[in-house]
């Protein structure tokens, strides 16, 4: 299903309020993996009236409907990405907690070897690569 978060949200027949609405938008708008937390302080510009409870029960509510993608890596907080993007990998900064995301033909091609040599016929998987920049020391 391709399209907005909105466009989906609408498609799956999902009551959007005027405050779900701003999460929605919020959420399509941003290039990072934002927690609630982060999500609460994006929309709250938006509407002052939006609780941090809401922004849980919504990302919740997208994330059942297939709308939304958990991601937990690793710092105790759960990110969100919109589900219907390509394809692709991240790799976590752990001394600054940027995501950056990555498409490797090599390693999508050698996944699809491993599976295939031990009778499988691969059909997702989820890579996450965690490091700290050559020359710098990891936080804590």
């Amino acid at each position: 299903m391709t399209g907005s978060i909105l466009e989906r949200c609408e498609a799956q027949g999902l009551r959007l309020t005027e405050q779900r609405r701003v999460i929605a938008r919020v959420l399509q708008e941003s290039e990072d993996h934002p927690d609630v937390e982060e999500l609460h302080a994006r929309a709250s510009r938006e509407d002052p009236r939006i609780s941090i409870a809401t922004v849980y029960r919504t990302v919740k509510l997208f994330e059942e409907a297939g709308i939304l993608e958990r991601h937990e890596f690793r710092d105790g907080r759960a990110r969100y990405e919109t589900a219907d993007r390509d394809h692709h990998d991240h790799l976590i900064d752990l001394s600054t907690g940027e995501v950056i995301e990555f498409v490797d033909p090599e390693i999508e091609q050698l996944q699809e070897r491993i599976a295939q040599k031990l009778g499988y016929r691969l059909v997702g998987h989820r890579l996450e690569l965690y490091g700290t920049p050559i020359g710098r020391k990891p936080r804590g």
